[in-house]
């Protein structure tokens, strides 16, 4: 019977996973990847004939599981509330919640590492890159429609680039967290995006009315009390 490679795959995907995060791409040779993963140069090669390939599998693997956890969020959102700005503050709410369970500093975005040396990956690999931001994108955006149809925002919006802000805000986010070694660093930055987008589509509030005491003061009587200049 023929033994299932489902584990020796994945133990090769998750060490050159970290050995890319820990050194970049280029500097990640088969050799560290085959010691971090602990198996045999003949088990690399029959499940990922170059390093391009590994790439490939790699970025497609972390697409589909951000893919689905952005779905998962979303769902969770929209099971918890019928209001489409609740909604998306539960979801990035969410992320903030997984960012803060984090222990040590983010170790960085496998997407971020292959932009950076996009030069050494093929059109297949970088779309997949692409692919995964417009996916974000259009989901968050569509949301983010939603709420504008019932909250008017209080500032001028687009809607593609306040989609955007939450993945500049992420990938800055695990810069910030590795150079200050705080591993709450990403878990804040979600935060304050929260925060952000509750204050751009609260409803507008009325004037808070005067205390009865000072309802008949007028400008002009407040200027006469000031000392003459």
């Amino acid at each position: 019977m023929a033994r299932d490679g489902t584990a020796t795959r994945k133990a090769i995907m998750d060490a050159a996973q970290a050995v890319i995060l820990e050194t970049g791409f280029s500097a990640a040779s088969i050799d560290s990847v085959i010691a971090r993963a602990g198996v045999t140069k003949g088990a690399f090669f029959y499940h990922f004939k170059t390093k391009a390939d590994l790439a490939l599998a790699l970025v497609q693997r972390d697409a589909k599981a951000d893919a689905a956890h952005l779905e998962t969020n979303l769902q969770r959102a929209e099971a918890l509330s019928r209001d489409p700005l609740q909604q998306l503050l539960i979801c990035i709410g969410l992320y903030e919640e997984d960012m803060a369970k984090l222990a040590a500093p983010y170790p960085g975005c496998l997407y971020a590492s292959f932009i950076y040396e996009s030069q050494l990956f093929d059109a297949t690999t970088m779309g997949v890159v692409r692919q995964v931001f417009t996916h974000w994108t259009q989901r968050i955006g569509g949301k983010l429609e939603a709420v504008m149809r019932l909250y008017p925002p209080r500032l001028p919006v687009d809607v593609k680039t306040l989609a955007e802000t939450s993945l500049v805000l992420a990938e800055g986010a695990f810069i910030l967290s590795k150079v200050q070694r705080d591993a709450g660093a990403v878990a804040a930055q979600w935060r304050h995006y929260r925060n952000y987008l509750e204050l751009l589509f609260a409803p507008h509030l009325p004037e808070p009315s005067r205390p009865a005491a000072d309802a008949g003061v007028t400008h002009n009587t407040l200027d006469a009390a000031l000392p003459a200049q």
